[in-house]
């Protein structure tokens, strides 16, 4: 989905939750680093361009899995809530060959994939043990806007031209999904800081041109495992 009302669910979010009037006390910001880990061949959207890939391509679908970078601004909403608003940035170059093709010399036909997934998110998380705990563990969900980037570059087969031959190019597109989120996670303050550690959900998949890709769909689904570090003030 790359329309502009992709984005007004979000921004209508986020516009709420800086007009609560409550972001008073004990707000923070929140910086995280981690790895992010995509869906797996049997839980990926139907369609995806990975899975369609994979019978010509030889490479695994964890070696799209990469670090993850994010910053997250935190404001209260009483004692047990809080509202959230951050972006995230993980980033992936997986190197392939064709399985069953190769050179007339016998070299290697490569390229290489990528895919850049930014999720910019407004989450609301509950506190069950409230903010004034020693640990405080938060389960929270909210909505994502999903900028991503996926290309192909190399060498490939043009299999509709008698003798196969080989061409190099770039494939890429580019867009904007939107999609739920979900946290989980735990901290612990230490003077005008916290740190803890959290697990993020993320669902969404954009579309691709079939004209360019083999398959119409990108799944860009997965979890961010993150060491967390915050700021309070």
């Amino acid at each position: 989905m790359r329309s502009r009302s992709a984005w007004t669910p979000a921004l209508a979010l986020a516009v709420w939750l800086l007009n609560t009037g409550v972001a008073s006390a004990q707000q923070h910001v929140n910086f995280s680093v981690g790895y992010f880990t995509v869906r797996g061949e049997d839980a990926r959207v139907d369609g995806d361009v990975l899975v369609v890939n994979r019978d010509l391509f030889l490479f695994d679908f964890k070696d799209f899995n990469g670090p993850s970078f994010g910053a997250e601004y935190l404001a209260p909403l009483g004692e047990y809530f809080e509202a959230g608003g951050g972006v995230e940035f993980t980033f992936r170059t997986v190197d392939t060959i064709y399985d069953d093709f190769v050179r007339p010399d016998g070299t290697e036909i490569d390229q290489q994939l990528k895919l850049r997934v930014m999720p910019i998110t407004a989450t609301v998380r509950v506190l069950p043990l409230g903010r004034n705990t020693g640990v405080q563990p938060y389960v929270g969900g909210g909505i994502g806007i999903f900028n991503w980037r996926y290309s192909e570059t190399g060498d490939f087969i043009d299999f509709s031209v008698p003798g196969r031959p080989v061409f190099r190019d770039t494939f890429a597109q580019s867009g904007t999904s939107i999609g739920p989120v979900a946290v989980f996670g735990v901290r612990v303050p230490f003077g005008s800081g916290t740190f803890g550690g959290e697990v993020r959900w993320q669902k969404a998949e954009g579309d691709l041109d079939e004209l360019d890709f083999l398959g119409p769909k990108i799944d860009l689904s997965g979890f961010h495992y993150l060491a967390t570090f915050g700021i309070r003030f």
